[in-house]
């Protein structure tokens, strides 16, 4: 089924690396296809139906299923969906000739989803990296859609990134492969490497074929001070440096809550600090 929805040859292995790490989700998750005008989104959800929702954006080039660790401090009074993004490693499968090209597709595409996962009350969106600054674009245009918004290391929605870090990061991107991707997460999160399914699927990453990700300028800072904004960093975080980052987060919302996390890096922070992620999202 998935090679009939262009993933080819790597399908297979992607999916069971994918499925192997959803199955150290701590509750039963429901794969949720949403239906949007970008394509068909999947939502991992689970937890109480009734619950209060929370929508988890990934970072780029990882999967919904990075929140399964912070999913397990929530599934007991929230309900979570977990959204794969478009156009990147999971099984959301963008329509033919109707690719997320700006900032208001982006918007729209999320509208759509959101409408999919239906009424629920308050919607607590978080996303972490650019997934963080694909949900501070949502909450500048939609803050009536949202209780609250928590950004987890977010990237290029404060400050900038470093230019050592995308240097490092250039050949992956121009060629990933299983050895480069694996060598840059070592260098990023300085040897602490997470769990080995994790990695796994990391590695069927390489072989994914994904759109470019959408660019842009900064979101607006008015739009994001209208809802109560939790911020979080990290500490090692090679992206960019966690406490100018965090100072330029003070400036611009200062009714914002804004901490560095000690100790961790930024690509495996939704995997190395899930228990302060669901105090910050709970």
């Amino acid at each position: 089924m998935i090679a009939q929805r262009g993933i080819g040859a790597v399908a297979l292995s992607f999916r069971a690396a994918y499925e192997e790490v959803l199955g150290r989700w701590p509750a039963p998750v429901e794969g949720v296809e949403a239906p949007t005008p970008y394509g068909v989104t999947r939502v991992n959800s689970c937890g109480p139906a009734d619950a209060p929702p929370v929508v988890l954006l990934p970072g780029g080039g990882a999967t919904s299923t990075v929140w399964g660790a912070c999913a397990a401090g929530l599934v007991g009074s929230h309900r979570v969906h977990a959204v794969d993004l478009m156009g990147e490693p999971g099984l959301s499968v963008p329509a033919p000739g109707r690719a997320i090209r700006g900032v208001g597709d982006l918007v729209d595409w999320l509208d759509a989803v959101l409408d999919g996962l239906g009424p629920g009350g308050p919607v607590t969106l978080a996303g972490h990296s650019y997934g963080a600054w694909i949900a501070a674009h949502y909450a500048a245009a939609r803050p009536d859609r949202l209780g609250r918004l928590v950004l987890v290391d977010p990237t290029r929605v404060f400050t900038g990134l470093r230019l050592g870090y995308v240097l490092r990061a250039l050949p992956m991107l121009v060629r990933p492969t299983p050895r480069r991707i694996r060598s840059f997460l070592a260098w990023e999160t300085g040897g602490a490497v997470p769990a080995a399914d994790w990695l796994r699927l990391q590695d069927e990453v390489a072989g994914f074929p994904v759109a470019r990700p959408v660019t842009g300028p900064r979101p607006e800072p008015a739009g994001l001070a209208e809802l109560p904004v939790r911020v979080l960093f990290a500490e090692r975080a090679r992206c960019h440096d966690a406490a100018r980052a965090a100072r330029a987060a003070r400036l611009a919302l200062p009714g914002a809550r804004i901490d560095v996390l000690p100790g961790v890096s930024h690509h495996a922070l939704p995997l190395t600090a899930p228990g302060e992620l669901a105090l910050a999202l709970a």
